[in-house]
């Protein structure tokens, strides 16, 4: 059955739980719900007054967990051609459930006797089941208290003020100029009341062109809202509504490029994850010593993966590039070291493959184990899906960066090992070179299970850049040729040149908005700035096309077609927010040498702006930048040289 598309829907979220409806604010069909830890605890949510459906007038986001749905009863009030009674309906998503406040105003000169109906029911229907479009089950009424489902699912309702009989029904009287209210609460009983972690980054900024600001908010917001606490740790579960849980790859991404908001998550992503690390050999489950693992699912959520899942071909690397530059921005020394020998062993997982870093497809899982894992996410550029085992480009530039921050880890803290990972990284470097390179001049995309270069031109070769891997003929190859996939919003993910372009394809042609970011970065470490500017407009024009609420991917065309069933908000999409202001004031932070080093845009592609309370270290920067990229610091952490690119003092 066919996946529920999302693009008109409203989403709510304070994980582990979200609210999913269209413009309306009822719930009905398709992904409608609101769902906590997997399992859908509200299928249906329909509101009428005296048997009438208001008419939706419009609908307004009040925050990342919130929403404002209004409408009008046109057969109600005072006879004429202006409405004079409106609904509002207040939703809020808590992490066990959600609230929706019901509100009844009449602006008429009559008094006004009506039945107001809520009819609520649940189907307890799993999120992998909503997702390809089988439901759950007969629906279960949820009034006027609640429903439990057999295998122990419960939902209670509470209703203030409490209804008179079995429905969830009240007999409103309004008079002129009066409202009348009614506070419906869903909340999900048979699961430990999740911890709340809000979120507490004082991140902000004001710039020429305003829409840096919006992006930057809302990315915040969203993340904050992502967030979901491990014990003592918090991560960002990767999206709503498909991927709210912990994801290896995702997880780490976000909080990497979340890392101006400081290194609270990614220490508690890393530890989560560290606490997970591989220690044996399963089939079943892809585990391994020393990996990291793909994701974790509640098991009664009805997905086809293992509920602790090790189908991922990168997550281990980037945990150690994730803890190596934490450790720049100033998470605490004895964290970072507590955490080395899971460096170690990560270290050992990558150093264990023949030549380059491969994956084959699971026995019970995904058929591609990179960040593009479609069954058809890989292929030549005519079109052939590439068979296994396959290398990937991207993942032995994460690689070769692992083994050189393992390095650098290992030596601060005076552990032994850190040649033999340098020297590792050399000769991988160099098997790449004399493997990849196709004969266009650009990285192939992966090598598939017979050596072959699977020559699409891709995305993928965007990660490269910045990770050391490339020199720098490379490098402007590398820049040249991302120049050619940017479409008015993003880096496409293939040309389209490829036989199997899409610009609706999950992999083939759309635009992902942290692989567009992650791109950004390279561009700017590795000195491409003029492409690195292009690629700013390109997200801030992204993020006016979606509100400042930039989905998990989006159509490549030159109109940024919605892709119908992405996640939105998305972690990594979301921290292309902060991530931008790394992009754009050049940031090199490195708080154990005692620096930080600015090298701005220029011209700077939002003109003039301030960005404060970023967080590096145990303090927070203050930093303003004209149009023409002077730098001044208003307020920085102590005992941290402030330098330019050339090397002067600030």
């Amino acid at each position: 059955m066919a996946q529920p598309y999302l693009h008109e829907h409203v989403t709510c979220v304070a994980a582990p739980a979200t609210w999913l409806s269209g413009p309306s604010g009822d719930l009905t069909d398709g992904a409608d719900g609101l769902y906590v830890e997997d399992r859908r605890a509200v299928a249906r949510l329909v509101v009428t007054v005296d048997g009438h459906a208001p008419v939706p007038l419009g609908v307004r986001r009040t925050g990342a967990a919130s929403a404002e749905f209004t409408a009008v009863l046109p057969r109600l009030g005072d006879d004429g051609p202006d409405p004079t009674v409106t609904l509002t309906r207040h939703r809020v998503a808590e992490p066990l459930g959600g609230t929706e406040t019901i509100t009844l105003a009449n602006a008429s000169h009559t008094t006004l006797r009506v039945a107001v109906e809520v009819s609520a029911a649940t189907d307890f229907a799993g999120m992998g089941a909503v997702k390809q479009g089988r439901t759950g089950g007969p629906a279960a009424d949820l009034a006027p208290k609640g429903a439990s489902s057999a295998d122990g699912m419960a939902v209670r309702v509470e209703a203030d003020p409490a209804p008179a009989g079995p429905a969830l029904r009240w007999e409103v009287t309004l008079e002129p100029r009066e409202t009348w209210s009614a506070r419906l609460t869903f909340t999900r009983t048979d699961v430990p009341e999740a911890p709340r972690v809000a979120g507490r980054s004082g991140l902000r900024v004001a710039a020429d062109d305003r829409r840096l600001d919006a992006l930057v908010r809302v990315g915040v917001e969203d993340l904050d809202a992502l967030r979901r606490a491990d014990g003592p740790d918090v991560y960002y579960t990767a999206g709503s509504p498909w991927y709210l849980t912990l994801f290896g790859r995702d997880s780490l991404w976000a909080a990497r490029l979340g890392l101006p908001l400081g290194t609270d998550v990614a220490a508690g992503t890393l530890r989560t994850l560290a606490r997970r690390q591989g220690r044996r050999h399963d089939r079943g489950t892809d585990e391994e010593p020393g990996k990291i693992l793909h994701e974790v699912r509640p098991a009664d959520a009805s997905h086809d993966l293992p509920p602790v899942y090790y189908g991922t071909v990168d997550a281990t690397a980037l945990w150690v590039n994730t803890l190596a530059d934490a450790y720049r921005w100033g998470m605490p020394a004895g964290e970072v070291e507590a955490l080395l020998p899971n460096v170690e062993r990560a270290l050992e997982w990558l150093a264990g493959h023949d030549g380059f870093i491969a994956y084959s497809a699971s026995d019970k899982g995904l058929t591609n184990h990179g960040w593009k894992d479609s069954g058809d996410g890989v292929q030549h550029a005519d079109g052939r899906i590439a068979t296994g085992p396959l290398a990937l480009s991207e993942v032995q530039a994460y690689a070769y960066q692992a083994a050189i921050d393992g390095a650098y880890l290992l030596d601060a803290f005076g552990r032994d090992g850190a040649p033999r990972w340098r020297a590792w990284a050399a000769g991988l470097a160099e098997r790449f070179r004399t493997a990849f390179w196709c004969p266009g001049g650009y990285p192939a995309i992966a090598l598939d299970g017979a050596g072959e270069r699977v020559d699409s031109v891709a995305s993928n070769m965007g990660h490269l850049l910045g990770t050391g891997l490339l020199d720098a003929g490379e490098s402007r190859a590398v820049a040249g040729h991302l120049a050619a996939l940017r479409s008015p919003f993003g880096i496409r993910t293939v040309a389209p040149s490829s036989a199997g372009y899409n610009v609706l394809s999950y992999h083939l042609g759309s635009v992902w908005p942290h692989d567009t970011a992650i791109a950004l970065l390279g561009l700017v470490r590795d000195g491409h700035r003029q492409e690195a500017v292009a690629v700013v407009r390109a997200l801030l024009d992204a993020g006016e096309r979606f509100g400042f609420r930039l989905p998990e991917l989006f159509g490549g065309d030159d109109a940024a077609t919605p892709y119908p069933a992405a996640c939105r908000p998305q972690a990594w999409a979301a921290a292309a927010g902060p991530a931008l202001l790394t992009a754009l004031l050049g940031l090199d932070v490195d708080v154990p040498a005692g620096r930080v080093t600015f090298a701005p845009l220029t011209p700077s592609p939002v003109g003039a702006y301030r960005v404060s309370g970023l967080s590096i270290g145990e303090g927070t920067l203050d930093v303003e930048v004209s149009a023409d990229g002077a730098v001044t610091v208003h307020d920085a952490p102590a005992g941290l040289d402030l330098l330019l690119a050339d090397g002067s003092r600030l």
